[in-house]
């Protein structure tokens, strides 16, 4: 079953190549089906430890056409080739994204947090991207008992970024503006696969994953209200490193309430593997880019989600600090900074 994405700067429709696709699809379709346990075991953290030290810190044999294979280009990275010679280092790379992942200047842009295949929804029953708890349930996506984060964002939309293992695994920051929050809600590591998350209920809200609340609505902010930035991890994916950095990669940070973010700049790294960051807006606050929309309602291309969602649903492929979406000001609202208290949706 193949599975298609539309490349945005060409409009060309590429099939991916599934990195472990055989696997993932015994693991969902055969062990999940005969042995929960063993299924259990293996989506666990400890499991996913090990399969990541096995695929990504073994020494690179033909490392030419690894790199070939994966698509990565040598020229945007920060470290001379000689020194990224295992999958890890590379997928941990860093690039010299000022010049090779150019940002709009418009304030009010909301750009891509990072290198990876995309797909934009609502909350909204009158929406014609309702998409309610195809990939995540919202409540237990920002935890159980976050409800006054559950109410600011309800009706609201959302954006879905799926890293694959071969992308660029370090997160930016899609808007500017103040942390509210910031906590981390303890799950599994369920493959990103597209076969594994059509079969798995509500998958990315199952998964580890990071929190990160951001309200725009403060000077030099983005002005879309509040944002929330979750960062979800996968198999083989061992960890989240919280490295905000003013200046280029310089000086990391753990981000704190209160702490002020410039859009744009690295704020997290993924272990390597395949990963996904969900942002999610208040109702009525940003509007979507028009071929990120046509493209999802795209005919003639072979999706496992619209397959598996029985809706058109198909990814485009972005680039990080890319332009995914406007900010849409709330009429009337003339703060220049408050409480999250404050913080609301225009409907």
């Amino acid at each position: 079953m193949l599975h298609q994405y539309i490349e945005r700067h060409s409009g060309r429709v590429v099939t991916e190549r599934l990195f472990g696709d055989r696997m993932v699809r015994l693991l969902y379709h055969g062990v999940r089906e005969n042995s929960t346990g063993l299924f259990r075991l293996l989506t666990s953290s400890w499991s996913s430890h090990i399969l990541g030290m096995v695929n990504f810190d073994r020494p690179i044999l033909g490392k030419k056409r690894f790199l070939d294979d994966c698509g990565i280009d040598l020229a945007e990275c920060l470290d001379p080739p000689d020194r990224l010679d295992t999958p890890r280092k590379i997928f941990e790379r860093k690039i010299r994204f000022q010049e090779c992942r150019p940002m709009p200047e418009e304030p009010g842009a909301v750009v891509s947090p990072a290198d990876a295949r995309l797909v934009v929804g609502s909350f909204h029953e009158t929406s014609l991207l309702f998409l309610k708890e195809k990939f995540f349930s919202f409540e237990e996506l920002l935890g159980h008992d976050k409800k006054q984060w559950q109410a600011a964002f309800s009706g609201g939309d959302f954006a879905i970024f799926r890293l694959t293992p071969d992308k660029y695994h370090y997160n930016h920051t899609p808007v500017a503006g103040q942390v509210v929050d910031c906590y981390a809600i303890d799950g599994d590591y369920h493959s990103c696969n597209p076969s594994a998350v059509v079969c798995v209920a509500t998958p990315y809200s199952k998964n580890k994953r990071v929190v990160t609340v951001i309200d725009t609505d403060v000077p030099g902010g983005t002005g879309a209200g509040l944002v929330a930035m979750i960062e979800v991890v996968a198999l083989m994916i061992g960890d989240i490193v919280q490295a905000y950095s003013r200046q280029g990669y310089d000086a990391p940070k753990t981000l704190e309430r209160g702490m002020f973010l410039e859009k744009g700049q690295p704020k997290s790294l993924y272990r390597p593997g395949s990963s996904t960051d969900i942002l999610i807006f208040q109702q009525g606050r940003v509007g979507f880019s028009a071929d990120l929309l046509s493209n999802m309602r795209r005919s003639g291309v072979s999706s496992r989600f619209t397959q598996g969602f029985g809706s058109p649903l198909v990814e485009t492929d972005v680039k990080v600090r890319s332009l995914i979406a406007s900010a849409i000001p709330c009429p009337g609202n003339t703060r220049q900074g408050h409480s999250m208290q404050g913080s609301q949706s225009c409907s």
